[in-house]
């Protein structure tokens, strides 16, 4: 039975587990081990990371396969946990590389896959590809291994080629790349309704084939701090309010709305008592140009003592800094979901989120956060005002956030991926009972 936007029940967790016993993960141009906020890592890193640790304590065993990205990186990392290895294998020269300079080494990746697995005798139930890189590849090992693939996009081409200015050529062959994913895939897994809509108008994909599962949260790391507390454990002034943006630094993230709306409050009173942390990117990297913008503009609107550019954090030490955010903002142009508002969410923060894509999904206006159209500074600024001059409604959308999130827990989010798969192997299996 087909199941959309459905809890799995217990007894369906229990087959699934029984069923699907190994999957194969393609996580192909970004690690799960990477630090969020770096070069093209973020959501998705974590989406993986996080849902292959889930799967893995239900004693599913799960090789996530990457490309490798320095030289120095050991063939097979073990260092998640139990039951899972990340293996790096090469996909052109092991240095960073844009996602468009990895498409063309893409046959190279495949095919160190088939000879890892034949060296090591493994075999799969089912593939689980992320990004129309790893479909590419999915698509691949579906002919070559003749297991199903299950694919989420993340974000898809048609959305990227509107809102940058990317070449036609590479715009071309990702637009066609995914639509073949589409035909071959089993199953798409789409964050939102949003994300669904999408994936059958822009890229013709059947309704069937698409199941709503959203990307989950670990509440036992995110989950609401005393405020006071956070602040004294990262040696932050207990007086103060600190607005705080986590992500890639990146045109698409609109950080530079932050900035130009946090200048329109210059002048009142609770300008003298606001930060801005920044957290993302690599500060000691020339080449990001974002990056260099964004300060160069920090310097022209005189905010060098209101922002801080922090750099890359690691995981473990974000729930703090969302715990002592009077607001989150995620002003992106387009969000597929929106991991980093989720976080926030489920660490008790206000967001306050650009009303676009997964994120008018997510968050919930005058309820658990509050919407604000993209790219409208002014807008942003007086919604700023309004959270840092009433903290009863700060208060609220916290605590609301807070309970809400609790409903993305990833051992939910798992039951409901192993349904799929559980159904997906279930259908193949009747299709090649030999298999």
């Amino acid at each position: 039975m087909h199941r959309q936007n459905q809890g799995v029940e217990k007894k369906t967790y229990e087959l699934g587990a029984e069923m699907v016993k190994r999957i194969a993960f393609l996580c192909i141009h970004t690690s799960p081990l990477a630090l969020p906020g770096g070069e093209k890592t973020g959501g998705m890193n974590v989406y993986v990371r996080e849902a292959a640790k889930e799967l893995a304590r239900r004693g599913i065993a799960i090789d996530i396969f990457t490309r490798r990205y320095d030289p120095m990186l050991p063939e097979i990392d073990t260092s998640l946990g139990e039951n899972i290895r990340v293996i790096h294998l090469a996909a052109g020269s092991p240095q960073y590389l844009d996602p468009a300079a990895v498409y063309p080494h893409l046959a190279q990746f495949t095919a160190g896959v088939v000879a890892f697995t034949t060296r090591q005798n493994s075999h799969y139930d089912l593939v689980y590809s992320h990004y129309w890189l790893g479909g590419w590849v999915a698509k691949e090992l579906k002919e070559i291994w003749g297991v199903p693939f299950a694919q989420m996009f993340h974000t898809l081409g048609h959305i990227k080629q509107r809102l940058e200015a990317r070449s036609i050529l590479l715009s071309d062959a990702r637009i066609i790349t995914e639509a073949q994913i589409v035909k071959s895939a089993n199953r798409i897994i789409a964050a939102t309704p949003a994300e669904q809509a999408e994936l059958s108008w822009l890229c013709q994909a059947a309704w069937r084939k698409i199941t709503i599962i959203p990307p989950g949260v670990d509440v036992t790391r995110f989950h609401p701090i005393a405020q006071a507390e956070a602040k004294r454990r990262l040696n932050i002034p207990q007086t103060g309010n600190l607005l705080l943006f986590v992500g890639r630094i990146e045109p698409l993230k609109a950080v530079d709305v932050i900035l130009e709306a946090v200048n329109h409050l210059r002048g009142l009173p609770l300008f003298q008592q606001t930060s801005v942390a920044i957290i993302g990117g690599n500060l000691a990297d020339p080449m990001n140009h974002e990056l260099r913008r964004l300060k160069a503009l920090t310097e022209d609107l005189r905010l060098d003592g209101v922002v801080q550019f922090l750099g890359m954090r690691d995981h473990e030490s974000l729930p703090l800094y969302y715990a002592a955010a009077a607001a989150v903002i995620v002003p992106s142009d387009y969000e597929s979901f929106g991991m980093v508002a989720l976080e926030a969410m489920a660490s008790g923060a206000p967001v306050i989120a650009a009303n676009v894509g997964g994120l008018a999904f997510l968050v919930r206006d005058q309820s658990t956060g509050l919407l604000v159209p993209p790219r409208d500074p002014i807008s942003l600024a007086q919604k700023i005002r309004t959270l840092l001059t009433d903290s009863e409604k700060r208060q609220r959308l916290g605590q609301n956030a807070a309970q809400v999130a609790q409903q993305y827990a990833w051992p939910g989010i798992v039951d409901r991926l192993l349904g799929v798969f559980e159904e997906m192997t279930a259908r193949d299996r009747a299709t090649c009972p030999g298999h």
